[in-house]
């Protein structure tokens, strides 16, 4: 039993340490703490600090870190700050998306960072992509892999101004959730 004893301690700790991680990352959290720090910058920085410390690769929760980085442009007042933040959350988006290029809420969360990015930064290419792929999960729902409050969530985004054409919206309001 003794020899035992060190063996069930380590499965505890990374029992504990696993459980901890998980607990952290929770995307219903995430979407919160998102939507807080784009409201308010105390929010913002702790959301970006908790982010800043993710190092896994899951490719949603990687593309909370990067909105992250790019709510805290918001709130920084040096323009060269805001682009280094925009170009840092740009390369973990595309990092999220190599991971999982289909995944509608990692493809959501880039969309609504460069729909904000001023145009003549040139820092918003993936726009008509993301969109596309918003539209096709939205049209494929509930055979896919975003949960109905979060559906609900992208498509209400998406009708708000000027984020799409009338005919996609047409198209989009005939989706039910």
């Amino acid at each position: 039993m003794l020899n035992k004893l060190p063996f069930i301690l380590l499965l505890f700790v990374v029992h504990v340490a696993m459980a901890g991680n998980e607990t952290r990352y929770k995307l219903s959290e995430l979407r919160t703490e998102y939507l807080e720090a784009s409201k308010d910058k105390v929010a913002a920085e702790r959301f970006n600090k908790k982010m800043g410390k993710y190092e896994d690769k899951n490719p949603v929760v990687l593309a909370y870190k990067a909105a992250s980085e790019a709510v805290m442009a918001k709130y920084v007042w040096n323009p060269y700050s805001k682009l280094k933040q925009i170009k840092t959350a740009a390369a973990i988006f595309d990092e999220a998306v190599a991971l999982d290029k289909d995944h509608p809420e990692i493809r959501f969360l880039r969309f609504t960072v460069e729909h904000y990015v001023p145009r003549y930064l040139n820092l918003s290419p993936n726009l008509e992509s993301d969109k596309k792929i918003m539209i096709s999960s939205l049209k494929a729902y509930p055979n896919t892999v975003i949960s109905a409050e979060f559906a609900r969530t992208m498509r209400d985004f998406l009708l708000t101004k000027d984020h799409c054409t009338e005919a996609e919206k047409k198209e989009l309001r005939k989706i039910s959730i």
